[in-house]
Parts: C-alpha cells; structure tokens; sequence
C-alpha cells in the first residue's frame, strides 16, 4: 500500500464519532464526501487505526485515518 496523505475536514458528533466531509489533496484538488458507507477499526502490520469507506461522486473509496493524519490508498 503506498499512503498518500491527505487533508481532511471533517465533523464530530457530541458522541464522538468523526464523520469526514471533504479531502484535499497536496496541490489544491478536493472532493466532497457524499457518504460514509461504513466505518471500521483495523490493525495489521502496515495500519492500526480507522477505515471509512466513502462515496466520492459515484465512486467509492477508502480512506483511512491513522492517529490524527488522514490517507488514501494510492496503490493500482
């Protein structure tokens, strides 16, 4: 998995739970999310931390939040 940082706004309940709503990209892209499909905490030898599987438009990917920084998978 090559991770590619990314910037993330996102929001937090009054229980807690972060809700991403928007990632930006190094060079200024960004895209909104229009979905939270599901959420997961994971830990294997490369990630411990959380997976949101996100809608994009009308794709769906994964990102991921690892302590307070945000990523996206970049690999093929």
């Amino acid at each position: 998995m090559q991770k590619k940082y990314v910037s993330v706004n996102a929001e937090v309940d009054t229980d807690g739970v972060i809700r991403p709503l928007l990632i930006r990209w190094h060079d200024g892209r960004q895209w909104e999310v229009t979905k939270v499909l599901h959420t997961c905490t994971a830990s294997h030898d490369e990630f411990e931390g959380v997976r949101y599987t996100v809608k994009i438009g009308r794709a769906v990917r994964y990102l991921y939040r690892e302590g307070r920084r945000w990523y996206v998978d970049r690999s093929p």
